[in-house]
């Protein structure tokens, strides 16, 4: 009986020694690899744009109280009368009422501006009843433009002395104040709105127990400029009537969460 140590090697054996098996198997093992790495890297980028998309839209609110720095006045009047010089006559009165009325005030001769004229010749009626002649409607347009606003405010409350002086303002003839430097305050008012955003982004993310990051989109929103004691659910209505103003941004914030 023969030893078993005598009897060939498996089959088997023989093939991993074959030549052309080894490098099969010396080309699998990098494919292997890269593979777990691949496999790896995609469930770490998977996982880190998961991370990516969390993320938080909240609104950012920023106010602040100012006074115009511009007043336009404009005044209208005018005379009617069947004699063209006449008309012409009274407004002319009128104008240097105006004129004097303002230059007792403190303002300067170039504060007040024509704006314009113009001259309306009424057709003649002739009728069973009664019988008009033509006549003429002469009507002037000036304009007080100031930057001083005390000034302008002390002018507004003692209008009615023009009226002493026989000047009848016509319906419109109203004040407005602007608030012109809007550009000058833009930026610190945006940087506070964002902070305002990122606070309340902060809060969401203390309750949902992660972090704040970067922001991903920002939307400013449009300046509103509205009077400052006015209701503040009426819009721009009544903000000319009076200096004092408040101007609000609103900001649209995106932060990510991590």
């Amino acid at each position: 009986m023969s030893d078993r140590s005598d009897n060939p090697a498996p089959a088997a054996s023989g093939f991993w020694r074959h030549p052309q098996a080894q490098i099969a198997l010396a080309a699998s093992v990098p494919l292997a690899l890269g593979l777990m790495v691949g496999g790896y890297m995609l469930g770490d980028g998977l996982t880190r744009a998961k991370a990516y998309e969390r993320s938080v839209t909240v609104r950012g609110l920023a106010e602040r109280d100012v006074t115009a720095d511009l007043a336009t006045w404009t005044l209208s009047y005018s005379a009617t009368s069947s004699d063209f010089a006449a008309a012409q006559a009274s407004v002319d009165h009128d104008t240097s009422a105006i004129r004097a009325f303002f230059k007792e005030l403190g303002f300067p001769d170039d504060a007040l501006q024509p704006t314009g004229v113009n001259v309306i010749r009424n057709e003649p009626v002739y009728d069973r009843a009664e019988a008009r002649p033509a006549t003429f409607t002469v009507r002037q347009r000036v304009a007080l433009r100031t930057n001083d606003i005390a000034r302008a405010q002390q002018a507004v409350r003692r209008q009615f002395d023009l009226v002493r002086r026989g000047v009848m303002l016509e319906e419109g003839s109203g004040i407005a104040y602007a608030f012109t430097k809007l550009n000058d305050i833009k930026p610190a008012m945006v940087a506070e709105a964002t902070r305002d955003a990122r606070a309340s982004a902060q809060q969401f993310a203390d309750d949902s127990d992660t972090g704040v990051g970067a922001i991903k989109s920002a939307t400013q929103g449009y300046f509103e400029v509205t009077a400052r004691d006015g209701d503040s659910g009426g819009g721009n209505w009544g903000a000319a009537d009076t200096p004092f103003k408040k101007v609000r941004v609103v900001t649209t914030v995106e932060f990510s969460l991590r």
